[in-house]
């Protein structure tokens, strides 16, 4: 593989959006391939080789039906299992999400027929690297979930497990020296500050050391620089970002058609904005009817 390097002027476009995301590890390419294993193996702190790349989105011809969000499916050579998904903002129900999608990927297996036992089934685990917005009220970059007693610190020891990465909380990480930081953190790094010029030297140092990410730098230049397929990922992401934002816009209208008709019922400012979650602000705000 040549040896690659981004520039200072490179207009890098950003592998945090989802579907450039999947399209850096699902390529049929070596450099993708590799790519993946190496994220994973990162994950997972183990060697892994993917025999199966599943990306779970409707056709390129097909921008109307597209959804937010783009997962990859993976088997692993022992037959485990896994998802890995990038998402920008996590929503208030991502924890359920998770979990429901978890149990979903380790139940596809099917163990029927009187040679399999439920010790048949392959580990399974649902990957979740989210951008902006910390999950959790911690400082931890990365929580591993699996079901546990936690009254009695017991755990169940079964085969799904659920992983949490975090980006959002990398600003001390990436002032450690490169030399220092785990394999994941240098992931981590990579995907969060490459479109950042002024983190440049930071993610050269990064590609130089670890193979995989170097692997995985070489793809997301080529996605960069190729006019069609960045206006495609670049016509994509506007998409997504076009419905979601009229999803949020229609659920504000809604929100404050409520606090209007409480306004006018005569029920309190306070009242209103304990009731509907608007700012004091927004409430005095509203247009009131006459008497």
């Amino acid at each position: 593989m040549d040896k690659i390097y981004f520039k200072y002027e490179d207009d890098i476009i950003n592998p945090c959006w989802d579907n450039v995301f999947k399209a850096i590890f699902t390529k049929d390419t070596p450099e993708s391939r590799g790519a993946l294993e190496f994220l994973l193996s990162a994950i997972l702190g183990r060697i892994l080789s993917v025999v199966l790349i599943t990306a779970n989105e409707p056709p390129v011809d097909s921008l109307n039906e597209r959804q937010i969000r783009y997962d990859i499916s993976c088997k692993f050579d022992n037959g485990d299992l896994c998802n890995i998904e990038m998402t920008l903002s996590p929503d208030s129900f991502e924890p359920v999400r998770l979990e429901y999608y978890s149990s979903k990927l380790f139940t596809t297996q099917d163990i029927r027929g009187k040679d399999k036992s439920y010790n048949d089934l392959k580990h399974s685990y649902q990957i979740a690297l989210l951008v902006n917005d910390p999950m959790y009220k911690d400082d931890v970059f990365v929580h591993h979930f699996k079901h546990y007693d936690e009254e009695n610190k017991v755990s169940l020891g079964g085969r799904s497990h659920i992983i949490v990465i975090e980006l959002a909380k990398l600003e001390q990480i990436a002032k450690k020296p490169v030399a220092e930081m785990t394999a994941l953190e240098r992931w981590a790094v990579f995907f969060r500050y490459t479109p950042d010029k002024d983190k440049r030297e930071l993610v050269n140092e990064i590609i130089e050391i670890e193979e995989g990410i170097a692997m995985a730098g070489q793809v997301l230049l080529h996605i960069s620089k190729d006019e069609r397929e960045r206006a495609r990922l670049t016509s994509e992401y506007k998409f997504s970002v076009d419905l979601q934002s009229k999803e949020v816009e229609a659920k504000r209208a809604g929100i404050k058609l409520v606090a209007q008709n409480l306004l006018n019922a005569g029920d309190s400012v306070e009242k209103i904005v304990m009731v509907t979650g608007l700012s004091r602000n927004e409430v005095e705000g509203l247009p009131r009817s006459n008497p």
